[in-house]
């Protein structure tokens, strides 16, 4: 069975479904996909901007099986070709072996060896943070109450992990000669520090906040851009930030608490450019009992329970849609985006004999 997962990823490597440049088509990749998935009913959509999803239906299932085929951009630090796969003693290398096209592998070798109710929906935009295609997929009547989503999860099932909201701030000030007396309070770029001190005391507060595992806010500053010169007052600034809240953190909560970080006046612009919810979605006490819910699916289903992670997926999607849903799959996320990631091949091997058990009931 491992040569048949290999040979198919083999294939699924060679495709370039790098994202950017989202030039992601319906053929190529799908083309293969539906080649392999004998007695599916394959329904392939073009969603725009490179993202292209496949539902494939076999039979009544109410469960579906998702996976991401697009990958990152390679790197200069691969040491060979990234979408020629290179297989080891121990280890399966390529660009988006990983993550996540060793589980879309595993899928369709499983797929092959069995015969019951099975639906997988292969997606081509997560790695875009633009999920048209899971929007547009929950957004008809689908007829599905579970969920599983592949990510590099060392085959164990993660039922929690956190949410993730980025913003862009635009301070404004006055432009004029660094000397004034007012530069302290004029300059965008003074009040962007103020804000950013202000913020990461607010985040140090949240350290004791806790949910499943995981505690505290995870909050960074990534992109700080203004000003003109070290003698004139910086008339604007421009920040970009993110942050990673818990399932029992309120994500319009924490927007109002750091927008009022800044002082009265000097913000022009707080936008949040994206926003995916918690696993599992809801309030505190709603995502408590789902993600009970979910690890009584996990245990029904003879799978080992992991703990949460800090890394946001599209299970919470799913979830927030009121599907019962859980992040499985082959790989470690420390590999996923890494030159030469790699999945280890017990890890492709047990993934697929669980997903042909799993379809097997």
């Amino acid at each position: 069975m491992l040569n048949t997962v290999l040979r198919h990823l083999e294939a699924l490597v060679s495709f370039d479904t790098r994202n950017p440049p989202r030039l992601i088509g319906t053929g190529g990749i799908f083309d293969y996909i539906r080649a392999h998935l004998p007695g599916f009913r394959c329904t392939v959509t073009d969603h725009g901007d490179g993202a292209v999803s496949l539902l494939a239906v076999r039979g009544q299932p109410t469960r579906v099986f998702n996976v991401h085929l697009d990958t990152v951009p390679s790197s200069q630090a691969w040491s060979a070709d990234p979408h020629v796969l290179r297989v080891t003693t121990d280890r399966a290398i390529g660009l988006g072996a990983c993550d996540i096209k060793g589980a879309a592998a595993g899928l369709l070798a499983a797929a092959n060896e069995t015969r019951g109710d099975a639906a997988f929906l292969f997606s081509t935009d997560e790695e875009a943070n633009d999920p048209r295609c899971i929007s547009a997929f929950l957004g008809v009547d689908h007829g599905f109450s579970e969920a599983i989503i592949a990510e590099p999860t060392r085959c164990e099932a993660v039922l929690a992990h956190r949410g993730i909201s980025s913003v862009l701030l635009r301070f404004k000030g006055e432009a004029g000669h660094a000397s004034s007396a007012n530069a302290l309070h004029a300059s965008a770029l003074h009040q962007a520090m103020r804000w950013g001190s202000r913020a990461l005391d607010l985040v140090e507060a949240e350290a004791a906040a806790h949910f499943g595992g995981l505690s505290g806010l995870r909050f960074n500053i990534g992109k700080v851009e203004g000003g003109i010169k070290a003698n004139v007052i910086a008339p604007s600034a421009e920040v970009r930030f993110n942050f990673r809240p818990l399932p029992s953190q309120s994500i319009d909560a924490l927007h109002a608490r750091l927008g009022a970080c800044a002082a009265e006046g000097v913000l022009e612009r707080y936008e949040e450019t994206f926003r995916g919810p918690s696993l599992p979605a809801g309030d505190v006490a709603d995502a408590e009992q789902r993600r009970q819910v979910a690890l009584l699916l996990a245990e029904s289903l003879q799978l080992p329970v992991g703990n949460a992670v800090d890394f946001w997926t599209e299970a919470s999607l799913f979830s927030q849609a009121g599907l019962t849903a859980f992040v499985y799959g082959p790989g470690d996320i420390a590999q996923a985006h890494a030159a030469d990631e790699f999945v280890l091949l017990d890890q492709l091997q047990r993934y697929t004999d669980s997903i042909i058990r799993i379809l097997g009931n």
